[in-house]
């Protein structure tokens, strides 16, 4: 894929709080209980993505929003416009100005274990992190996620939460190379309205549709 799904984490992680916690035992069954109660969500965002080994960073922006049992839509709007959808049987990729659009089995770029238990909803973070909670950081309550079984794209995740409104307000994760993504997001939405036409996506006429090797895809 043309961009590294493990942001998939960042938007699991997106409708945690942390407010008036005061350990990290008890701020793990916090977060745990704010997810599972959570059927979707919608917000803006802004992503930073850095290179370790040559410094430069790129800023994406645009929207995105989550309904259970795993469906994605993820619309970037600067620098490019960009939409990834996640249905129940395929993700797709759509570059409107390139006319191209990519087509994966779920099951193909669900790969990480940590993701699939996230996005099924059956991620346990007392289980699959340990989890540090490091005091305030800028009136925001800044919390230390290390995986147990640290993956390729994930071996480290900070998120940032309002004590006020106990809403995220940025995750930031580190891959093994060490390049990092930032996830900021603003005006997020609890439990809005989604229609089931936001999860689906139907090319283009014209449009190119490959699969993750460059070939026509079915």
């Amino acid at each position: 894929m043309r961009r590294s799904l493990f942001f998939l984490m960042s938007l699991m992680l997106a409708v945690c709080g942390g407010g008036g916690i005061s350990n990290a035992g008890e701020l793990t069954a916090a977060i745990q209980d704010q997810y599972e109660g959570l059927n979707g969500f919608s917000a803006d965002f802004r992503q930073t993505l850095t290179n370790a080994s040559t410094g430069e960073s790129e800023v994406r922006t645009g929207s995105l929003a989550f309904r259970r049992p795993g469906l994605i839509r993820w619309e970037t709007t600067s620098p490019e416009p960009e939409l990834l959808i996640v249905e129940q049987d395929a993700v797709w990729d759509y570059f409107p100005e390139e006319e191209t659009a990519y087509k994966y089995p779920v099951s193909e770029i669900l790969s990480s274990k940590t993701m699939i238990r996230f996005i099924s909803g059956k991620a346990d973070l007392k289980e699959d992190f340990k989890v540090e909670d490091q005091g305030l950081d800028e009136g925001k309550r800044k919390i230390k996620l290390i995986p147990r079984e640290p993956e390729t794209n994930l071996v480290l995740a900070y998120i940032w939460v309002d004590p006020e409104t106990r809403m995220l307000q940025k995750v930031f994760l580190v891959d093994f190379f060490g390049n990092g993504n930032e996830l900021a997001l603003k005006d997020t939405i609890l439990n809005p309205v989604l229609t089931d036409d936001q999860f689906r996506f139907t090319p283009p006429k014209g449009v190119d549709i490959l699969d993750n090797t460059g070939k026509q895809s079915n």
